[in-house]
């Protein structure tokens, strides 16, 4: 190969390589899934199984606070309008799991198309605490709206989903949790896929310089607004999988803790990347819900630390450690690498002589 093919092959290769980096810890998150799957302890295929809907919550934060660039709390509003919509549907006879994704996503995309309506025309704090509101005003309907949500008692006795007409319900854990993780894994991606490209770059220039993106004709808001209601497809689906995880649902679930939780896995497993959210979710929930165990009231103190060691020692969170590591690893072959062709031709401190002993 000649140089200049060498040359233009190495920048595809590099960004290939970063691509593939960006997925390491999502990639180790589904192999901790499988390693459990395997394994023959119910409860813990139910503890991992009932991490997945966070996860893909999650993901859906990531899209509009990484890459729409508008930090928000307001995503567990979609999330709650596709865990109602499927619990609904669940009491009321229908119980295939693919109807169920599909209300849910719906639900939640025509919630959260609303709300874009208010939040993508306010940026920063503004649309921070607008996003607080909302998912205040979430907690506080699923509450008092006891006729749908069953009110501060929740819905409890949700019958499990069929995949297809005919088999029986998803009630086996390791069952749930196969299922569960496909789901998850499979909007994840799809997300990823219709966040590609162009629409990357596009994204990428708003956030950089709004108004000279406006400037050059794109219509920011109409970009923004379709990027939030997506999200919230996304979102509605992770609340579809909350029901068929849990089979319950309470006000608690979609409240403020459940949106905090959310973004600081986005903080922990970095903003622009949504399997790195989705692993940070689930990093987040071990440390909660299998770490503090054996320290009862202690978990807010360690996810205080946990937040504290991602912001310090991985600035750009999980995602970013595999690259870090890759520097790491290749910049002090190229640092030997410069000393070696500063060195003048020919001059004896090329190559050290090497001494021989008897």
């Amino acid at each position: 190969m000649s140089t200049a093919a060498r040359g233009s092959a190495a920048p595809w290769f590099g960004s290939q390589a970063a691509r593939w980096r960006s997925w390491a810890p999502a990639s180790l998150a589904v192999a901790v899934l499988c390693a459990v799957a395997a394994s023959a302890d119910p409860y813990l295929h139910a503890t991992a199984a009932r991490m997945l809907p966070l996860a893909v919550l999650a993901a859906s934060v990531a899209v509009v606070t990484g890459h729409a660039g508008l930090p928000t709390l307001a995503q567990v509003a979609p999330y709650a309008a596709g865990a109602y919509t499927t619990a609904r549907l669940a009491l009321a006879g229908v119980d295939l799991a693919l109807l169920h994704l599909l209300a849910a996503a719906a639900a939640g995309a025509a919630l959260a198309g609303l709300l874009g309506v208010v939040l993508v025309r306010h940026r920063g704090t503004v649309v921070l605490m607008l996003s607080l509101a909302a998912a205040e005003l979430t907690a506080t309907t699923a509450a008092q709206w006891r006729s749908v949500s069953g009110g501060t008692d929740g819905l409890a006795g949700i019958p499990a989903p069929r995949l297809l007409p005919g088999l029986p319900p998803l009630l086996a854990d390791r069952a749930v949790l196969l299922y569960a993780a496909a789901v998850a894994i499979a909007a994840t991606a799809a997300a990823v896929i219709l966040l590609g490209g162009n629409r990357q770059m596009l994204l990428a220039a708003v956030r950089g310089n709004e108004a000279r993106a406006a400037a050059s004709g794109h219509r920011v808001y109409a970009y923004l607004w379709a990027v939030h209601t997506g999200a919230g497809a996304l979102a509605g689906t992770g609340g579809a999988l909350l029901i068929h995880t849990h089979r319950w649902i309470t006000p608690a679930d979609v409240g403020f803790t459940t949106a905090a939780l959310a973004l600081l896995a986005v903080v922990i497993g970095g903003a622009t990347s949504l399997p790195g959210a989705a692993a940070g979710a689930v990093a987040v929930l071990t440390v909660r819900d299998v770490a503090a165990a054996d320290l009862p009231g202690h978990a807010p103190l360690l996810l205080g630390a946990l937040f504290v060691a991602a912001v310090y020692l991985l600035p750009g969170g999980l995602t970013a450690l595999p690259h870090r590591l890759h520097r790491q690893r290749i910049l002090p072959t190229r640092l030997r690498r410069q000393r070696h062709q500063d060195l003048p031709a020919g001059s004896g401190a090329a190559r050290p002589a090497v001494r021989s002993t008897p």
